[in-house]
């Protein structure tokens, strides 16, 4: 029984629907669970030891940027709120690109994500800083054993894929797979353009480790952040915020109170100069074709519900 208790959440690691054992609201760390979380953590220690070039911080960047856009323009706007359409193939190709970013599958994500919007800084929400503090709603909930379960019924209308479905069930095969082969490219940089300054080591702690730590982190602070610090626009029901240097950071995720006030639309960034990223790849994608139908909020709807002492 022991070892079966030990092995069950270390089955979880690699396949997510291992069942779940125990309440449903149990709230306490699945700890043997977190050991990979907190190993990334520890990992990033490692740049002491492997150094950096320029060639090895610029792929981390750019592996920032890429899965930042593949959370906020797909895992988020599209496949929480479904507000533009795209075809199945371009649909299956951002899950990947989100999946490698260590924070679970599309659906595991949109299911919690779409639950956040009914129940926000209520009872039922899974990450409110309000009701749990700051810690909880950063990092807590999602290491929780309550929330590692998918909750199927609440994205129904991506269920029926089956792709989805493996990559949420095999949600470390994505990550493995980048980290394998940023390793593998770095070693054979070092061999074959040795100029780079770069080998394995420092291109898997750069690439991946360092990378997916900073976007875990810039992520996190819309339920952590985003409903504490910044100005409400519109009187949502919750307690969501516009943060104007959380806007930078998560590619215009950080204009949450605008989101809050009208989610089906695309764009987050309701005026010109609210610096809007996502909404702007977003945009360059439907120029050619990759998406379409994207959602705006009509400016009736977006001058309508100003708050009378919001300088807009």
């Amino acid at each position: 029984m022991v070892m079966k208790a030990t092995l069950t959440p270390l089955l979880r690691w690699f396949d997510a629907s291992v069942p779940q054992e125990g309440q449903s609201d149990d709230r306490r760390i699945d700890w043997l669970r977190a050991v990979p979380f907190i190993g990334m953590h520890v990992a990033c220690l490692a740049v002491i030891w492997v150094g950096w070039s320029p060639f090895a911080v610029a792929v981390g960047v750019a592996l920032y940027a890429v899965r930042l856009f593949a959370i906020t323009g797909f895992y988020h706007r599209y496949f929480s709120h479904r507000s533009f359409k795209t075809s199945r193939a371009t649909q299956a190709v951002f899950a990947v690109i989100g999946a490698a970013s260590v924070q679970r599958g599309p659906l595991w994500w949109a299911a919690h994500h779409r639950q956040h919007h009914n129940r926000a800084d209520r009872s039922g929400d899974a990450h409110s800083p309000h009701r749990d503090g700051f810690l909880w709603s950063h990092v807590g909930w999602f290491l929780s054993r309550a929330n590692f379960v998918l909750h199927g019924e609440r994205v129904r209308d991506l269920m029926k894929y089956p792709e989805l479905r493996f990559l949420d069930r095999f949600d470390v095969l994505v990550p493995a797979l980048l980290a394998t082969g940023l390793f593998a490219t770095g070693a054979a940089l070092e061999r074959w353009v040795p100029g780079l300054g770069v080998d394995g080591g420092q291109l898997l702690v750069w690439g991946f480790v360092v990378s997916t730590v900073a976007l875990y982190h810039a992520t996190f602070t819309i339920n952590s952040l985003a409903h504490r610090f910044g100005k409400r626009r519109y009187a949502t029901r919750d307690q969501s915020r516009n943060n104007f240097w959380l806007a930078l950071l998560t590619f215009g995720e950080g204009w949450h109170n605008n989101h809050h006030y009208f989610p089906s639309s695309a764009r987050q960034g309701f005026y010109w100069w609210e610096i809007d990223i996502t909404w702007y790849g977003l945009k360059l994608l439907e120029g050619l074709g990759i998406v379409w139908d994207l959602r705006d909020i009509p400016r009736t709807r977006r001058e309508a519900g100003h708050l009378p002492e919001y300088a807009a």
